[in-house]
């Protein structure tokens, strides 16, 4: 039997073997503090890529050393971390799946202690942290206050994002996505609650988009026609007075017209004490509603933990491709259990496994 989680996704001239893809997941293992991938990531993302699914992305990757969440945070801001990607990324072609990157600056939300750590909220400079930037000097609820960006630090962020995508494709990935979600910088001055600016850059649904859209061309015009360019967006600040699912809409309109060929679609991450009602597939409406009024392809993310759930999603048009996040840290091979569970015959299960066949 053939499903429609299993079946091929063509974005330009890449064809991903099937709808089950890597959400970006934040290890904050670059222990050097230099934005450096180690073996922690090579087994950590090679894992997926083994395991069967059809993208693996990697965590927010920083654009320039400020844009890191944390200083434990991947980055592709240097050629010599351009260089320690490749053996990963060729690792990940290897095993038959795609390799995606996820460009990211944090901007406000960015210099924080690990999630685990004790310590939480902003790291000293005197412990490694340093000045956030951000579209307004506004804070994120127990965050330190960031700097406005000038106009010419917002082309700085623009050209870096830009530069990134150069040496991601040089690293031989084959997808790239812009991370305007989740309450950082791109989602921030998409946000009305985190941009008050009164510049070519607030205001309006138009302005607040500006850097989004100038971030979009700048890669494309970077990589060319061929390189698929996803964006990931959270549809929702959920509550009243920020970012709504009306707007993500439009703008995912602009950026299609922009280069952008599908989109990533998440929710929250901007207002720290949004109600937020998460259960299984909670955030799959916001991708359905998108794909919907826009025509642009999504993908879903958030509680989609199994296999009939995400084969439902994709055949019946919710969304195109169903990111797997937290599941595929329980069971990297969530993709081999899928198939056994929808009976469906995979030619690249790992032969080295044949003794132990996941079946049902």
């Amino acid at each position: 039997m053939t499903h429609a989680l299993f079946e091929p996704i063509t974005l330009r001239n890449l064809e991903v073997r099937n709808r089950i893809w890597v959400s970006p997941m934040c290890q904050y293992s670059a222990e050097q503090q230099d934005g450096m991938p180690s073996d922690w990531h090579l087994v950590h993302l090679g894992a997926f890529a083994r395991g069967g699914v059809g993208a693996v992305l990697t965590e927010a990757t920083a654009v320039l050393p400020e844009g890191r969440i944390s200083p434990q945070d991947l980055g592709i801001w240097n050629d010599e971390q351009r260089d320690a990607f490749r053996r990963i990324v060729d690792f990940i072609h290897g095993q038959g799946a795609a390799a995606g990157v996820q460009l990211a600056h944090a901007g406000r939300k960015a210099s924080v202690y690990r999630t685990w750590e004790t310590n939480q909220g902003t790291v000293p400079v005197a412990e490694g942290g340093w000045q956030t930037v951000a579209p307004s000097a506004v804070a994120f609820p127990g965050y330190d206050e960031p700097t406005a960006l000038s106009l010419d630090g917002i082309r700085e962020v623009v050209a870096a994002f830009a530069a990134a995508a150069r040496r991601s494709v040089d690293a031989g990935f084959d997808i790239l996505e812009i991370h305007a979600a989740h309450g950082y910088l791109l989602h921030q001055f998409l946000s009305p609650l985190s941009n008050t600016r009164t510049d070519e850059y607030g205001g309006s649904l138009e302005n607040r988009a500006r850097v989004l859209l100038e971030t979009i061309g700048a890669v494309r015009a970077e990589v060319g026609d061929e390189v698929p360019l996803v964006v990931r967006f959270s549809a929702t600040d959920w509550v009243d007075g920020g970012w709504t699912l009306e707007e993500t809409e439009e703008v995912t309109r602009w950026a299609a017209a922009r280069g952008a060929d599908l989109v990533d679609v998440s929710t929250g991450g901007n207002v720290a004490s949004a109600p937020i009602p998460v259960g299984p597939g909670y955030q799959v409406p916001f991708a359905s509603a998108i794909r919907t009024a826009t025509g642009v392809p999504t993908a879903a993310v958030g509680m989609i933990d199994d296999p009939h759930q995400a084969e439902q999603i994709v055949a019946t048009g919710l969304a195109d491709v169903v990111m797997i996040g937290r599941e595929l840290l329980r069971d990297p091979n969530f993709a081999l259990r899928a198939a056994a569970d929808l009976h469906v015959e995979l030619p690249y299960a790992p032969p080295q496994y044949h003794r132990a066949p996941v079946t049902r």
